[in-house]
């Protein structure tokens, strides 16, 4: 039987090769990385069938609108995915975005407030929401379906006595918060500049530093987590202001690219960010999956969405085919984990 080996410091070190802590995460990995070829190989032949079928699916408007469509989803996907690799769940991303939407287009409406003052606007009511939801997860040890869910129907209550049954309209937003919508840089959109930066950004995070690698273990086993002194709630807390600053980011985006705002813009839309995320191979029971992967998966549902108005296809399909895509994902999830528990159950008694 292999022991861990000691530091100078007489901590203990990462398993040595061969051991089960090691073979246990180079599975993982290898079957994370499987999950998210698929889920890139699926969508690039989604894409490439559409273009055989419809050449104008590929043109440069039909190009930019799937970039833009796609940059909103993929922003709540990578907060999501923070999130879920902890083991909990933020259904509130949705109705954090229309009360950030419509903030925001009150704030500059009629006025010459810049573009970056109306995102971190967005940002700052976004990451109050998450500051919330996380304070009472955290410390309040409420679970976390309950909390977000509550969350939600409170934020769209605000958002719907604010607007009053009115709307923003996008003749009273200023022109540069319109082109931060519409503008691109050698042809490529802003908006999903801006949501590829915080992808990058995020996965190198949870890559590199230690914080973002604890999410991880809070995830994987957070009786261990705490036993080898993790800050679980302090993390946790900050997964979800994370998830609510994006959230609030991808409100003010919204208005920049759509100009025109009601109370709840994005109603219903926790349950496909969700879909992506968990499509995208982050695991519903926490540690397991990347933001790239989460990233893949919001794609994927807004590229199937795109597909099914190019042929003119009912829009019942999309939310039925993203049910189907859910349940696999969560089936493949069960199955997997089976399959690596036993494995691994097996090498342990060589």
């Amino acid at each position: 039987m292999t022991t861990p080996r000691k530091t100078r410091q007489g901590e203990e070190a990462p398993p040595g090769p061969g051991t089960p802590g090691r073979s246990a995460r180079a599975l993982a990995e290898a079957l994370l990385r499987a999950r998210e070829f698929s889920i890139g190989g699926a969508l690039v032949l989604l894409i490439l069938v559409t273009w055989i079928t419809n050449p104008s699916f590929l043109d440069s408007q039909g190009t930019q609108d799937l970039l833009l469509n796609s940059s909103i989803l993929l922003l709540l996907a990578v907060g999501q995915a923070v999130v879920v690799l902890t083991r909990n769940i933020d259904l509130s991303v949705g109705s954090v975005v229309g009360l950030s939407a419509f903030a925001c287009g009150s704030f500059v409406s009629g006025s010459d407030h810049s573009a970056a003052t109306m995102v971190l606007l967005g940002i700052a009511l976004g990451a109050l929401c998450g500051l919330v939801s996380g304070a009472l997860v955290s410390f309040g040890r409420v679970p976390a379906l309950v909390v977000t869910l509550g969350m939600l129907y409170v934020i769209q209550g605000i958002g719907y006595y604010w607007a009053d049954g009115g709307q923003i309209s996008a003749a009273n937003v200023p022109d540069p918060i319109l082109e931060l919508g519409s503008g691109n840089v050698l042809g490529v959109p802003y908006l999903p500049l801006i949501a590829v930066a915080v992808l990058v950004a995020t996965a190198y995070y949870l890559r590199t530093y230690r914080s973002g690698r604890e999410l991880y273990a809070i995830g994987s086993n957070p009786e261990a987590a705490r036993l080898a002194g993790i800050p679980i709630r302090r993390r946790v807390l900050g997964a979800y202001l994370f998830s609510g600053a994006v959230a609030g980011l991808a409100g003010a985006l919204w208005l920049a690219r759509f100009g025109t705002v009601v109370a709840d813009p994005a109603n219903g839309w926790e349950l496909t960010v969700v879909s992506a995320v968990v499509v995208g191979g982050v695991a519903i029971t926490g540690g397991v999956g990347s933001v790239w992967g989460a990233a893949l998966g919001a794609t994927l549902l807004t590229t199937i969405g795109s597909v099914l108005v190019v042929l003119k296809v009912n829009s019942f399909w999309q939310q039925a085919i993203t049910g189907v895509l859910l349940l696999a994902a969560i089936t493949t999830d069960r199955i997997v984990h089976t399959r690596t528990t036993s494995a691994l159950r097996k090498r342990s008694r060589k």
